[in-house]
């Protein structure tokens, strides 16, 4: 039961960061179970997880709805981000390992690969971006911040905003990404705070201010 809870789950979730139930959007225990291959119950306790979670909204009599956000919500969610992450990058450069640096070494390559590849695959590029940020908590050695960020930096993927960059924003990212590579391989905290503040308060105004018309990718 456990495990069809967790299939559940996640199936669910990535559903909602993929933008495959809209915010808002009513959904059912029925339409999740059709949707997951899964049944009714192990579904009900995956939606009661994902309400805990902020994730959707289980209202009486009325059914679940996909959680939506302000624009006020998501500028505070970025003002968060842009303390948080900046700590946690100026802690990382004091505290990384040589295996952590070099793997976040081999994601901003990576990111500077893809984001030159055509045509632009979005996947890709959000898992390594993904996964990038991650690698930065995992080296400050904070579990709680980890794992309070965790919960807020995923927040924004559900806002249809996968593909709002630009090729020159793509680029500009996965240049920030780079820098803040060097910062953590020369161990400068300081260095490193200032990289990630500007990273997010870039991806903050794009999220909040470019023409949904003119999409591209979703990366942080």
């Amino acid at each position: 039961m456990a495990k069809a809870v967790d299939s559940a789950y996640r199936a669910i979730r990535e559903g909602i960061l993929a933008g495959t139930f809209d915010q808002g959007s009513h959904i059912t225990a029925r339409q999740l179970a059709e949707a997951t291959g899964l049944s009714r119950t192990p579904v009900r306790e995956a939606m009661r997880r994902l309400d805990a979670e902020g994730m959707i909204t289980l209202i009486p009599n009325r059914g679940a709805f996909v959680a939506r956000w302000t624009e006020k919500e998501i500028e505070q969610i970025y003002e968060l981000r842009v303390l948080l992450e900046s700590f946690a990058a100026q802690v990382a450069a004091e505290r990384i390992t040589d295996e952590q640096r070099a793997e976040l070494h081999a994601l901003a390559r990576e990111m500077g690969r893809l984001v030159e590849q055509r045509p632009v695959d979005v996947e890709a590029i959000a898992e390594v971006n993904d996964k990038f940020h991650k690698g930065v908590l995992e080296a400050c050695g904070n579990p709680r911040l980890r794992d309070l960020l965790g919960t807020i930096t995923e927040v924004p993927l559900q806002l249809s905003t996968f593909r709002r960059y630009s090729v020159d924003e793509l680029r500009r990212s996965a240049s920030q990404h780079a820098e803040l590579v060097s910062a953590l391989m020369a161990g400068d905290g300081d260095w490193a705070r200032s990289v990630m503040n500007a990273h997010i308060r870039s991806a903050r105004h794009t999220l909040l201010h470019s023409p949904p018309s003119m999409p591209l990718a979703a990366i942080e």
